[in-house]
């Protein structure tokens, strides 16, 4: 599993020009999953991410939660972080999870998100997807659990 979480101002997901998930403060969150991944390593993504300290306190220093600051997480699935560049012109998608597997782990992440008490907002799965956001900082992790 594979996440690339961006600190944002707002965030948006549209799909044939219509807005269908936004968030104010919080995170963006483009998710892939690979062959093999479970949904303990769901669990354990939502939990590190629910207690990640990456919004400024007074003095300016990453010590707040997303909690602390009311913010919200959009979620957008994104099969192309296992894209393999490494030879050719063109990626090779073939770590990317198939969607039977990907769909329901990416429904389990969005439930364990919610579950420990986060706003969360997505795209939809398989759609093309227009992503508009402010990234705040910048601040931009890659985070990544392996079987």
């Amino acid at each position: 599993m594979r996440i690339v979480l961006q600190r944002v101002s707002k965030a948006s997901v549209r799909i044939d020009g219509r807005v269908v998930g936004s968030v104010g403060a919080g995170f963006c969150l483009l998710v892939g999953f690979t062959h093999g991944d479970t949904p303990a390593q769901v669990e354990w993504m939502a939990e590190k991410i629910a207690g990640l300290r990456l919004f400024p306190d007074a003095e300016g220093k990453m010590n707040v939660g997303l909690a602390e600051v009311g913010g919200g997480v959009l979620v957008v699935s994104q099969f192309t972080l296992y894209g393999d560049t490494e030879k050719g012109r063109r990626p090779s998608f073939i770590d990317a999870a198939r969607p039977e597997v990907a769909i329901p782990l990416y429904e389990a992440f969005i439930a364990a998100l919610r579950a420990r008490g986060l706003e969360v907002d997505t795209g939809r799965f398989g759609a093309m997807m227009e992503v508009e956001l402010i990234n705040d900082g910048p601040v931009t992790l890659i985070l990544e659990r392996s079987a």
